[in-house]
């Protein structure tokens, strides 16, 4: 599977990604936000491992896929979707730091949007994130989500309770947008 932008690559990880991977994962300015990290040499192998394993999956519905440079297939960071009851999924993404302020993010994550709706057919994508992520949290506004609220300590990681903002988008809203671009060109 491998999902192509303007400057991107989208593709599946492979086992030999692990280090590229191990370098922004193991950042604590990177994992301050995420359930997992910062990870050591051995949760990143294990991450990998699992995520060969998730592609072997028969139905899949589960996609981390590395983000990578069209220009030269330098690893750039990760991007996710998650099908749920069949009907939903959810997208994560993030990005090593040397790479982010750069719209790399918006534009795998709205590559991914696409993906979850032209190909695995659900009807609404949505995202989360603490709500001092304000990076993450402006992705999800530039590809087109709306915030839907705020889930008040509804997630307990790293010793405490978290909030997090939720935002998505529904299959309808997406076919208008990429409508709305089409006739601008």
């Amino acid at each position: 599977m491998q999902l192509e932008t303007d400057r991107l690559i989208i593709r599946e990880i492979r086992e030999t990604d692990w280090e590229r991977i191990h370098v922004y994962t193991s950042m604590p300015e990177v994992t301050q936000h995420t359930a997992w990290g910062p990870n050591t040499e051995e949760d990143t192998r294990a991450y990998v491992e699992f995520v060969l394993d998730m592609q072997k999956t028969k139905p899949r519905e589960g996609y981390e896929l590395a983000i990578c440079l069209k220009s030269d297939g330098t690893l750039l960071g990760g991007v996710g979707i998650h099908v749920m009851e069949k009907t939903n999924a959810e997208i994560g993404y993030v990005l090593n730091p040397a790479y982010q302020g750069n719209g790399y993010a918006a534009e795998a994550a709205s590559a991914l949007l696409g993906f979850g709706f032209n190909t695995l057919g659900v009807h609404r994508i949505y995202a989360k994130c603490r709500p001092n992520n304000k990076a993450s949290e402006n992705v999800m506004k530039k590809i087109g989500m709306q915030r839907e609220g705020l889930l008040r300590e509804h997630w307990f990681y790293k010793g405490s309770f978290h909030d997090s903002v939720i935002y998505s988008i529904l299959s309808s809203e997406y076919a208008h947008e990429q409508f709305q671009r089409n006739t601008k060109s």
